[in-house]
């Protein structure tokens, strides 16, 4: 359904809004210069409250959500509370197997019932950091915090791999997409060579985009001949990927995200203009190891989780001005846009993909969002998808936004059951 415009309804106070997005990157070679992960998260989220104009609400959170990295914190959201001053602040972790758009339902959800009215979203890594500090044999010290529990802590149902693919050493994340983009190819009859083509074709496209984005890692522009891939600088690591086809997770990078309800927005002052607007989130929680799945190119969960948004948000896929598709691979991508309907042609990112903005192992929807933040403010009244996935294309998610207030309340939603009927 495409949305028409209309008379502006008055919000509801409860409305959730996203107010504040704030991205920081580091590369910082000698190691002990470097700042560890909740060094990033604090800049992000302070960077977020500059965004929002308004400090205050850094102290104010009720909730604090965390997507589990590679570091060793047992609860992040707490000490980033204690450093923030909001000590008062409830701390969620997500475990990975969580889709990182289950920490947006979760916050909008809460502020929309009244149980919140701040809720602070952050994820961040710093891998290249811990690189460097092993290949200089320059120890990089962290915080230590192992012993504290979080207030919550979100758990997957099931592991993303069964028992086959543990058996034979299946588990290569590379390995299993490069089978789905196998899989693709098969499906669609396509020559090897012309896949080939194809595939540098689209990924040289999100290179071209990173490297107009000033907050991505690589920005260096590569064109399709190096991105085909089989030579010393782009090596084959499973057939058709190459190097340059995977997410790069060797950045130091985070992410800072403020959702506050309409009333405290308007308490504080903050500019409407600047307000981006959730729309609605809708996932699939319903985990099929690849080898158990029946069609290996295909995803139910992105199908009717990416239906279901955009009914509830009263939008059309070519209505959605801008794009930001989860881009750990080009398997990924090109699912994507076949279940969701996107025209050939289109832009699929704004931030330039994993392999090229940066690909921070378990935090890149929260950068896609800040960059999506800013497209969307750079485009008054438009509307942008943001997805996620988790796992080999295991779990789906899909969020909508804009900076034009909802005709509809949003909405959380889960296909997980009708996934698991489409899937038998």
């Amino acid at each position: 359904m495409r949305r028409t415009d209309g008379p502006a309804m008055p919000l509801d106070p409860r409305t959730p809004v996203l107010v504040g997005a704030g991205a920081v990157q580091q590369r910082e070679e000698y190691p002990r210069r470097g700042r560890e992960p909740i060094e990033l998260m604090l800049a992000a989220l302070r960077r977020a409250a500059v965004d929002a104009g308004d400090a205050s609400l850094l102290a104010r959170a009720d909730s604090i959500r965390v997507p589990r990295g590679f570091w060793d914190y047992s609860d992040p959201g707490r000490l980033l509370g204690e450093r923030l001053g909001a000590t008062r602040a409830r701390s969620q972790l997500a475990e990975i197997g969580v889709l990182q758009t289950t920490l947006f339902g979760g916050a909008v959800e809460a502020i929309a019932s009244g149980a919140a009215d701040v809720v602070l979203v952050a994820g961040g890594e710093a891998k290249f950091r811990a690189l460097r500090a092993q290949v200089s044999g320059i120890e990089a010290p962290a915080t230590a915090q192992r012993d504290v529990e979080p207030d919550e802590t979100l758990r997957p149902a099931r592991e993303i791999w069964g028992p086959l693919e543990e058996s034979l050493g299946l588990l290569m994340p590379v390995t299993q997409f490069a089978m789905i983009e196998n899989a693709l190819r098969h499906a669609a009859g396509t020559s090897v060579a012309a896949h080939r083509a194809e595939l540098a074709r689209l990924w040289a496209d999100f290179s071209r985009v990173a490297a107009a984005n000033p907050a991505a890692w690589d920005r260096e522009p590569h064109d399709e001949a190096a991105l085909r891939g089989g030579d010393a600088r782009n090596r084959l690591l499973a057939f058709p990927y190459a190097k340059l086809h995977n997410s790069q997770w060797n950045v130091d990078q985070a992410a800072g995200l403020i959702f506050t309800s309409v009333a405290t927005a308007r308490a504080a002052g903050i500019d409407e203009r600047r307000w981006v607007f959730p729309l609605a989130v809708a996932e699939s929680n319903h985990m099929v190891p690849l080898s158990e799945r029946a069609e290996v190119h295909r995803s139910h969960g992105f199908r009717l989780a990416g239906a279901r948004a955009l009914e509830h948000a009263e939008l059309a896929i070519g209505a959605v001005a801008h794009l930001e598709l989860y881009s750990c691979f080009p398997a990924a991508v090109r699912v994507q846009t076949r279940e969701l309907g996107i025209d050939a042609g289109r832009p699929l990112t704004e931030s330039g993909g994993m392999a090229f903005a940066g690909g921070p192992l378990n935090n890149f929807v929260l950068q896609a969002l800040v960059r999506m933040v800013e497209v969307l403010r750079a485009d008054a009244g438009s509307s942008g998808l943001v997805s996620a996935v988790s796992g080999m294309l295991t779990k789906q998610g899909v969020s909508l936004w804009s900076t034009r207030p909802p005709r509809r309340p949003c909405a959380w939603l889960d296909v997980s059951d009708a996934v698991a009927a489409a899937t038998r």
